[in-house]
């Protein structure tokens, strides 16, 4: 291979590897945005009320459990010992619905997700006689409580008149259970009961409940029937237990679930580690820095294939392109993915995908229409960029399709430079190139 042709690759390629310099700094900065995004959203959950875990209620038996310790070497005589337990037992029936709402709050240009929900709660217990649920062990003194747990009590917005049996009760201020990020648990004290008897409690009150950006529900019954309905049009269901029936419009969606105690473990419903709930993120319908990011990730791409079309207009109209003419339009294309950035934080981001686009088009355009000596070449130049931008706008789009639009792109470009090349004499490309450099000076 000539010299001049091969210093020319490597000019070539010196410039993409400078390139990733600005680009890896565009990159960052977008990664601090975002970081300061979250921290915005930590910042109004700090002040109102993080994301929210429901959990019951459900009922807790308190007994003392008489046993008998056989004697050691030591003791002749065998010993009682009375222990303090606790029996966790699930609601035959547990209904939820739910009527809420989404509120924006913002801070600057950044932005919170803010749920309201009026939820009405409502089932039954059915207690079997004590000594079915803990055959052969001696027991006294049994007592009921009602628990309900939630994450963060402080998105509690009133104070539920509890009816049981038709009893109006009310909660005990929540305790903190275990350590760390465990939830808050409210009790109401039932007292003694007869455990020789089936014991039925019914149950129903409403509770208004506020968080940020997530609400989950564990299934803690016997059998589970929840109904939330919402203003906001993207909900994104998760959980270990998807809605079996659902409807989202642009108005909002609801959703039904039904989960049996055969689909769930109680013991892991009470642990909100375990993941054993449903779950809805009122998600952004675009997160501008994670499509932004995304974005950025092209941008070698967007590079080569520039740089591709230049180093095959060299080539082929024998006009050569200076290294530095090289590295200004790559400039050009860095800047796109900082100016995206910075107007889809005050504009819709297919309006801001726009604007970027369209100002990097026309500045390259109209700097390549000089550079190389006609409009013709700038313009076309400017519809090649303007394909390419379009197809990097669908893949943001479609995140499955990426890999096979990125595939594609490639392809098509690989095949453009072969077909364009096939019939071209390499072993006498250099010679030609630097006729044409000095038939330009």
């Amino acid at each position: 291979m000539d010299k001049k042709l091969f210093y020319k690759i490597g000019g070539i390629a010196l410039m993409m590897i400078l390139l990733l310099i600005p680009l890896s700094m565009v990159e960052r900065q977008i990664r601090d945005r975002s970081q300061r995004q979250n921290e915005v959203q930590e910042s109004i959950a700090n002040g109102a009320a993080g994301e929210q875990m429901l959990a019951g209620p459900f009922l807790a038996v308190d007994y003392r459990e008489t046993s008998l310790i056989t004697p050691d070497e030591n003791n002749t005589k065998p010993r009682q010992q009375v222990v303090e337990r606790t029996l966790l037992l699930p609601a035959q029936l547990l209904e939820i619905d739910g009527q809420g709402n989404v509120e924006t709050r913002h801070r600057g240009i950044y932005q919170a997700r803010l749920f309201q929900m009026q939820l009405t709660n409502k089932g039954h217990f059915v207690v079997p006689p004590l000594a079915s649920l803990l055959p052969g062990k001696q027991f006294s003194d049994a007592r009921l409580r009602l628990i309900l747990r939630v994450s963060d009590p402080r998105g509690i917005n009133n104070d539920p008149q509890v009816l049981l049996n038709g009893q109006t009760m009310r909660f005990s201020a929540p305790k903190r259970q275990g350590s760390g990020e465990s939830p808050r648990q409210m009790e109401i004290a039932l007292g003694s009961f007869d455990t020789t008897q089936e014991y039925r409690l019914n149950f129903s009150f409403p509770l208004q409940l506020t968080g940020t950006t997530r609400l989950a529900i564990a299934p803690t019954g016997e059998a589970n029937r929840i109904s939330l309905k919402s203003d906001w049009p993207h909900p994104n269901f998760g959980g270990r237990f998807l809605p079996g029936k659902r409807n989202v419009s642009e108005s909002g969606f609801d959703a039904q679930w039904e989960v049996s105690h055969l689909a769930r473990n109680f013991d892991a419903t009470l642990n909100p580690k375990s993941g054993e709930n449903l779950s809805i993120d009122f998600v952004d319908p675009v997160n501008i820095y994670l499509q932004a990011e995304r974005a950025v990730k092209y941008g070698l791409l967007f590079v080569a294939l520039t740089f591709a079309g230049f180093f095959l207009t060299e080539i082929l109209r024998r006009a050569p392109i200076h290294p530095l003419q090289y590295l200004l339009v790559g400039l050009a294309l860095a800047t796109f993915f900082l100016l995206l950035i910075a107007f889809s934080e005050h504009l819709p981001f297919i309006a801001a995908y726009g604007l970027a686009a369209t100002a990097c088009i026309g500045l390259i355009a109209f700097y390549l229409a000089g550079a190389l000596g006609g409009w013709q070449q700038g313009a076309a130049f400017g519809g090649g960029l303007t394909g390419l931008y379009g197809v990097l706008y669908g893949v943001l789009l479609s995140e499955d399709n990426a890999l096979l639009m990125g595939s594609v792109l490639l392809f098509l470009a690989l095949g453009t430079i072969m077909l364009a090349t096939r019939k071209l004499d390499w072993y006498s490309l250099g010679k030609q190139l630097t006729a044409g450099g000095e038939g330009a000076e």
